[in-house]
């Protein structure tokens, strides 16, 4: 036979398009011809192919060679592609069976020795073999990331000769295994804040509905302290927000730990981080630090310090929950729907309102320091809250312990099955419909809701948001309606970014 083919997938943001690998051994002079947009990675893999052939024992035909990736209009990029070429090489030049070509996808870059290396996104391959009705074969390194997707017929292998064996008939090549599953501890626990109980409400409030958070205070009150705590207070993740995460951080680096793949992710860029780096992007679009909070935690440290321009493109990831990125050849999108969680100060010195210390700033430079984060992106926020210092001293060992995460985070789940029961989402995910059909209040405290909105100027988000905490508080309280102090004590939240 002198034509095969083989299927195999591409990468495309979190997805896994369909790639069929046909290979055409044909007379002339001995050349290989590879068409159908690969870039240089892929171009280099008729080199590694035919070193990784002639090193594993197998005949490199001496003939023209044509390899066509199809579709043709689809960008190639990686070392994915060796092994099914490799493979193609080998059936359409009659040294390996072909009968099971049909019914599985082949995937790996290979080695000069023919060893078959790990590779990026693995995890959304194996989910999409798997919906396609295929098994799939993959780098041994691999392995535990495939079996997340439950696939019946996907195999791993050490290298090519395995491969060609199992085709063969000569060989099996074992299942993918699934690495145990370890939650991680938390090491990071409530009990150790003293005092702030208005902050550790808010933070209990925001895991519970899902809400976005912002601390403002003075240097060294706990903002990041408590921030850092939030994670153990989370309820662990679905299968399904699991695989979402893990797919991200499948496609974002090759071998990922999937030891911990069902643990809410904390991620903490740098204030100096650019666009490219929180929202993602590049050349060839990477998930940005949005996506790789997906289903997690996004915290950012001194929020005005970062660039504006930065910051802005949160905006509609905030809304939609993605980000699409867009480039001249090529356009992916991932997902991002992520917590946000934020801390700053109250003006450049950080003193502002301290009892401690005085503000040396201008109204000026507080003016301007403030404005650095647009009203917008405030608007996108749930609760805002002030951490004082506390007026005793505090001092690490002494006194009397907080409740600890384990307790709150007890509430939290218990709050979280609520609102998946009641409206299939949390309540920070309700959109205008369902706000108006879990968040309905009685008329005393729609005067009540009325006043305070037009005298603390809130826009129609804002006046939605409002509403969504104080169904989590009710839910918190375990209250079927939004009583007039679940109300308050959510206008209250709102007052102090006004």
């Amino acid at each position: 036979m002198s034509l095969a083919q083989v299927f195999t997938r591409a990468s495309v943001g979190v997805s896994a398009p369909e790639v069929i690998v046909e290979v055409h051994v044909g007379g002339g002079l001995p050349k290989v011809s590879m068409v159908g947009l690969p870039e240089t990675a892929v171009r280099e893999a008729k080199d590694r192919v035919k070193a990784a052939l002639l090193n594993a024992r197998f005949e490199f035909p001496a003939s023209h060679i044509t390899i066509s990736l199809a579709p043709a209009d689809l960008p190639k990029e990686g070392g994915r592609f060796d092994l099914p070429i490799a493979l193609g090489i080998l059936a359409a030049s009659g040294q390996v069976d072909d009968t099971q070509f049909t019914e599985f996808e082949f995937i790996g870059e290979l080695s000069l020795g023919g060893g078959l290396n790990p590779v990026r996104g693995c995890l959304p391959v194996a989910i999409q073999a798997h919906r396609a009705g295929r098994g799939l074969v993959v780098p041994a390194a691999n392995g535990p990331e495939a079996a997340l997707a439950s696939g019946q017929r996907h195999f791993c292998a050490g290298s090519l000769l395995a491969v060609v064996a199992f085709l063969n008939g000569q060989e099996s090549l074992p299942s993918v295994q699934a690495d145990d599953f370890e939650p991680c501890p938390v090491s990071r626990d409530l009990r150790d804040v003293h005092g702030q109980q208005r902050a550790r409400r808010a933070l209990e409030i925001a895991a519970a509905g899902g809400h976005n958070l912002l601390f403002t205070g003075p240097p060294g009150t706990g903002k990041t302290m408590l921030a850092s705590r939030l994670p153990g207070i989370l309820p662990p993740m679905t299968v399904q927000e699991a695989l979402d995460s893990a797919a991200v951080a499948s496609v974002s680096r090759p071998g990922f730990n999937v030891r911990h793949w069902r643990t809410r992710v904390f991620r903490a860029p740098h204030h100096t981080a650019s666009s490219a780096a929180l929202v993602g992007g590049g050349s060839k679009p990477q998930p940005g630090e949005i996506s790789l909070a997906h289903n997690g935690v996004l915290f950012l440290d001194e929020l005005p310090e970062f660039n504006r321009n930065v910051l802005e493109v949160l905006r509609e990831p905030l809304e939609s929950g993605h980000i699409v990125i867009s480039r001249a050849a090529s356009q992916a999108e991932f997902p991002a729907r992520f917590q946000l969680l934020a801390a700053m100060n109250p003006c450049p010195c950080g003193f502002r309102g301290d009892r401690a210390k005085d503000c040396v700033c201008s109204a000026d430079q507080v003016s301007r320091y403030r404005t650095k984060v647009s009203g917008p992106l405030l608007d996108r926020i749930d609760l805002f809250v002030e951490v004082a210092r506390p007026k005793q001293l505090v001092i690490p060992g002494k006194g009397e312990p907080g409740e600890s995460s384990i307790e709150v985070r007890k509430r939290v789940v218990a709050v979280r099955k609520i609102q998946i029961t009641r409206q299939d989402a949390t309540n920070s995910q309700l959109d205008i419909s369902g706000v108006k059909s879990h968040c309905q209040l009685s008329d005393d405290n729609e005067s009540l809701f009325e006043t305070a909105a037009e005298q603390l100027g809130l826009s129609p988000r804002g006046c939605q948001r409002v509403l969504k905490v104080a169904r989590t508080i009710a839910d918190l309280d375990g209250s079927d309606c939004i009583n007039q102090n679940h109300l308050a004590e959510a206008i209250g939240f709102r007052q102090n970014h006004s």
